[in-house]
């Protein structure tokens, strides 16, 4: 039996693969083929990675909370097609933009060439792509160790969740397949392939995966339907200027980003939520088989009883920090409540935090009771089935000896 169940969990990896790495082809082919016009002119310039070889002049004021100024510094380009040439260039001193630039220090740049054919330049930022990568890779690895395989399995589905969501997602909407459409598809597809890494081919996997595009889709609908009764929409959001000049570029339905942006902030903390209770009922089961629906549901619920309030708070304290600074100016302009509390933006954030926290609290009585089912039929049918067996063991042979 050991041997039979090891066969199927090597059929079910290999199956599992191919057919991942049959969804990135097809996924390498379809954002291969995109046609996105580039919306910025740039005249010909481009960034490179570049080093400060000397500050020239300077003239900066970082006294106050506005960083102001600008300095003239000569640069030298280590990456691009002017790779290794020096050029001087503007380096202006903002908040958003610029750098302190000292001798020494990577920026990026901003590098073109003027009628005459010489290098300008202008520094961007500063370059900290290597600082992001190295806390991506501090966290993977953190992660990998502590985690053992559970950990690597978590790891590689971080890793599938975010290239769903950059070249499966983002183009899907781009190309103007609905939002609510494209987020129900990418949790989906990230929700069975993340469950199967840390369940495997099992009751509990299925269970967690019916649960998780339950709950998913239960905070849609929440966030749609009080989006309606509200008079909020995506057309309310920051950066709507900016999202309806793409549109006009391309298909994107501005509209029901908001909506879909909601189903997918709100999918990690059901995925969660639902594993651990799919879990939890389906070890109940495997040390009392005998328990019924009734009581599997029970113990479900008890379980997640513990979560819904965690995980609740993880969400809406998540979109709070997220809009910290909306915060401090109601506080610190002492709104009155008519002003603050009918503001866009306190509406979205409510309705992004109440709505993923409505999906992950219902999300608990619906895997429980799917669990629940699941399990007492595998019982049910084990239970035939054996006795079937034996009915056929202890039938008597009608001709011939042993």
């Amino acid at each position: 039996m050991k041997m039979v169940g090891q066969s199927r969990k090597q059929r079910f990896l290999l199956v599992g693969a191919v057919i991942v790495v049959m969804f990135l082809g097809a996924l390498i082919a379809f954002n291969g083929r995109l046609d996105r016009p580039a919306l910025r002119p740039t005249g010909g310039a481009t960034f490179a990675k570049a080093v400060v070889e000397e500050v020239m002049s300077s003239n900066l004021d970082d006294s106050d909370v506005e960083l102001q100024g600008n300095q003239t510094v000569e640069l030298r380009i280590i990456s691009g097609a002017y790779k290794g040439q020096t050029c001087e260039a503007t380096s202006p001193y903002a908040n958003q933009s610029g750098a302190k630039c000292v001798p020494g220090l990577r920026v990026i740049a901003l590098v073109n060439t003027d009628s005459e054919g010489n290098l300008v330049a202008t520094v961007y930022n500063y370059d900290r792509g290597m600082v992001l990568w190295g806390l991506i890779a501090l966290f993977l690895v953190i992660l990998c160790l502590i985690g053992g395989k559970q950990g690597i399995s978590s790891a590689v589905g971080l890793v599938f969740t975010f290239v769903c969501i950059l070249f499966f997602y983002l183009p899907l909407m781009y190309v103007g397949v609905s939002p609510f459409v494209a987020a129900t598809l990418t949790s989906v597809i990230v929700t069975v392939v993340v469950m199967s890494l840390i369940g495997g081919c099992s009751y509990k996997t299925l269970c967690s995966v019916l649960g998780t595009v339950t709950g998913v889709l239960i905070a849609g609908a929440t966030a749609y339907l009080f989006g309606y009764l509200g008079h909020i929409s995506g057309l309310n959001v920051d950066d709507v200027e900016t999202l309806a000049f793409i549109a006009q570029n391309s298909r994107l339905d501005v509209a029901g980003v908001l909506f879909s942006g909601i189903l997918i902030a709100s999918l990690g903390a059901v995925m969660d939520v639902s594993m651990s209770v799919a879990s939890t009922i389906a070890e109940i089961h495997a040390n009392s088989p005998e328990l019924d629906f009734k009581r599997l549901f029970r113990s479900g619920i008890h379980v997640g009883r513990d979560m819904m309030g965690t995980m609740s708070n993880t969400l809406i304290l998540a979109f709070a920090g997220g809009s910290i600074n909306t915060l401090i100016i109601i506080y610190s302009y002492n709104m009155p409540y008519l002003e603050f509390m009918n503001q866009y933006a306190i509406g979205i954030e409510l309705l992004q935090g109440i709505s993923g926290s409505i999906g992950v609290i219902l999300t608990v009585p619906v895997v429980s009771a799917i669990s629940a089912f699941l399990m007492t039929r595998k019982k049910i049918e084990h239970h035939e089935t054996f006795t079937q067996s034996s009915k056929t063991l202890d039938r008597k042979p009608t001709g011939g000896s042993v």
